[in-house]
């Protein structure tokens, strides 16, 4: 197996004023050689000391034995604060659990078989759509488009019309492009009124375009819930009918106190779902694609077991999960180009690491992209092999080395939901187009929230009748 494309690491200690200075804002040109061999590396910056955990007996001591002591960084409440406000993504403790505990239950409801006809029909949309793609298209607006679409579906009943999904993906992308500026600059302790400048006022608006599109789809069915809390028994049952996530989180109350979530509260969450829903699943999408276009036998095997599973039977959520390497390609994927990069904590007290005094306010960063890549927990780490799940030669149990949906009690609680998406969409394609790249072109990953392809990904979609012999 060939190996995909990475930013090729600088020889030396790279630094982070690398990241600043330069136009990707990526916080990949940061590594160097040694950062995808070490266990744990140290960054000092001007009052502030930044320490990258990569070894998986102290990722489990941060991430599961010890969470309530590496609390989510602040920095990063910062940053996503104006889009996803007070959140599962970015709170800590008992604001925390008390918002995990009444969400589970909203996802246990969203089971996969309830779900999956909405994601069917999203899919089908998505082949329609592929119909009039032209050769050497970006592909990656697409899978942005129909995961995103998906997201509303499930979650909110409401197909994404093309008005709202350029206006939405479209500010998403300028808030994505202009965060890592600001987290610098945070980082680096500037002043207060040089991060106040025109990047982050184009960062505000992006998030309050966003915020204001779920608002309006949020606010009749939220004031339907308020009726049926005052006693109306048709605003009940309508919403109970709806059958989406949006009526679980709006009928489910807290344990303790019997409240359920206030407006901004279902907005908050609403708005963390669907960052976390569509662009991390269309990331690793994106990426699925690219490393089957440019391994035309893993393509063909996986062709040939799309097309045999579903000469037995139609698409459906029992066919998927026959589809083992389909499923190993986007896992893959997920291992090679994790959405998220890079996982940020903060020491709550002092501590030692590695012979390392850590003090109280430092900052953790776990870092899925070094970890899947490091020699000593994975066989030939830069390589593409699809078939290393099933080989029974893992070098560490997945348990230890594989964490693309995080680990312990925040691991993503739609880590379920984004594989059965990504297996069907994947099948959907490989069954009726045969994938390519132009010749000569090669993406550019870029690590910002989420690891993407700077310059897209040109995709050639040849119908599988169209083929020659």
């Amino acid at each position: 197996m060939s190996c995909p494309v990475f930013p090729k690491p600088a020889k030396n200690k790279a630094s982070l004023w690398k990241v600043f200075f330069t136009k990707r804002h990526s916080w990949l040109d940061a590594l160097y050689e040694r950062s995808y061999g070490m266990k744990m590396g140290e960054y000092k910056l001007p009052g502030l000391t930044l320490y990258m955990v990569n070894q998986p007996e102290l990722v489990r001591k941060v991430m599961v034995q010890n969470m309530a002591s590496f609390p989510k960084n602040r920095l990063l409440g910062d940053i996503l604060e104006p889009l996803l406000g007070e959140s599962i993504f970015t709170t800590n403790g008992e604001q925390w659990q008390k918002q995990r505990n009444m969400l589970d239950p909203a996802f246990k409801h969203a089971r996969v078989q309830q779900v999956f006809g909405l994601m069917q029909s999203a899919a089908g949309d998505m082949m329609e759509r592929l119909k009039t793609h032209r050769p050497g298209q970006d592909i990656d607006p697409e899978m942005t488009f129909v995961t995103a679409d998906i997201i509303f579906r499930t979650i909110m009943s409401a197909r994404l019309n093309t008005e709202q999904a350029n206006r939405i993906l479209d500010a998403f992308i300028l808030f994505q492009a202009e965060s890592p500026k600001l987290a610098l600059k945070k980082m680096f302790r500037l002043p207060g009124f040089m991060q106040r400048g025109a990047s982050e006022r184009k960062r505000m608006a992006a998030a309050k375009e966003i915020r204001g599109t779920i608002e309006d789809i949020i606010r009749p069915r939220y004031q339907q819930a308020e009726a049926a809390r005052a006693g109306c028994p048709n605003a009940r049952e309508a919403l109970e009918q709806q059958q989406d996530i949006l009526s679980s989180l709006l009928l489910t109350t807290d344990a303790n106190t019997g409240q359920p979530f206030n407006f901004d509260e279902i907005v908050d969450q609403i708005s963390m779902l669907f960052l976390a829903g569509h662009e991390t699943t269309a990331s690793s999408l994106t990426w699925s694609l690219y490393l089957l276009a440019s391994h035309p036998q893993v393509q063909q095997d996986a062709f040939n077991e799309v097309s045999q599973v579903l000469a037995e039977q139609p698409m459906s959520v029992e066919a998927l999960r026959k589809m083992v390497l389909v499923r190993d390609v986007f896992r893959e994927a997920l291992r090679l180009y994790p959405p998220v990069g890079f996982l940020s904590r903060e020491c709550a007290h002092a501590t030692e690491m590695r012979n390392k005094n850590m003090k109280a306010g430092s900052s953790v960063m776990i870092s899925p992209w070094l970890i899947h890549r490091h020699q000593d927990y994975w066989h030939n780490p830069h390589q593409f092999d699809p078939y290393r799940f099933t080989s029974k030669q893992l070098k560490t149990p997945l348990s230890k080395s594989y964490l693309p949906f995080g680990a312990g009690p925040r691991v993503c609680i739609g880590a379920a939901f984004a594989q059965q998406e990504s297996s069907l969409i994947l099948a959907s394609i490989l069954q009726h187009y045969h994938i390519s790249m132009p010749q000569g072109f090669e993406p550019q990953p870029v690590g910002r929230l989420t690891i993407r392809s700077e310059n897209g990904l040109q995709l050639h979609l040849t119908p599988r009748n169209q083929q020659t012999a």
